[in-house]
């Protein structure tokens, strides 16, 4: 695997940074508690559909304490659409009932704490922290993120943990907060499983361009 030296890495960066950087979190939340129910819902299923499900949830579910109290079934009514309802739903109860039980309804904004609720592990922690209290920890590491990192170049390893520390080692802290979302966007639009070398603006910085392969 070929791992773009400092010049390159800084190259690659600040052109993302500037094609995509109207870029955001892609989840529709206005509250903490909103926040973790779609980050706690997203795993395998298409933001888009998470999205279109989120305003009538939210509406009917606004805090802690109500989701808590759910009624599986009726919360279930609200998310068919989403792969692993069941589970899911069962999480998102189970954590409402610690956080209005531990932490008085309010959502904790320390990593450790968060990290004991169901359903949520190192990356969705970290969004959590980013987007909901502005608290730039780390860089949440998903699919795309490693698959674009290993691709351009950016890092050496598949494991998520040593990818963020990779990551954290040479960005720029200031970018930490999207650049997860750059990756997935650049993914989306012109690195996805069949690349459009010819039209990314990484062509001459790519160590895959025009060879590179779905990972």
């Amino acid at each position: 695997m070929e791992i773009v030296d400092e010049k390159k890495f800084d190259e690659i960066v600040n052109i993302l940074e500037d094609k995509y950087k109207n870029v955001g979190y892609y989840l529709n939340f206005k509250t903490p508690i909103d926040l973790l129910v779609a980050a706690i819902l997203s795993p395998q299923t298409r933001d888009t559909t998470i999205n279109k499900l989120t305003p009538k949830l939210f509406e009917k579910y606004k805090t802690a304490s109500d989701y808590a109290h759910a009624n599986k079934e009726d919360l279930l009514s609200y998310i068919k659409p989403v792969t692993f309802s069941n589970p899911k739903a069962e999480r998102i109860i189970e954590a409402c009932r610690i956080i209005e039980e531990k932490y008085n309804g309010k959502l904790p904004d320390k990593k450790e704490d968060l990290l004991k609720l169901p359903g949520i592990g190192e990356k969705t922690a970290v969004t959590i922290l980013i987007n909901a209290y502005g608290k730039v920890e780390g860089i949440p590491v998903d699919t795309w993120v490693i698959k674009l990192s290993q691709r351009i170049g950016l890092a050496d390893s598949k494991n998520p943990d040593k990818i963020e520390e990779e990551l954290k080692s040479k960005l720029d802290k200031k970018y930490w907060h999207n650049f997860a979302y750059i990756l997935k966007e650049h993914g989306k639009e012109l690195c996805g499983t069949i690349p459009r070398c010819s039209q990314c603006p990484l062509n001459k910085l790519c160590p895959k361009n025009g060879v590179a392969k779905s990972l």
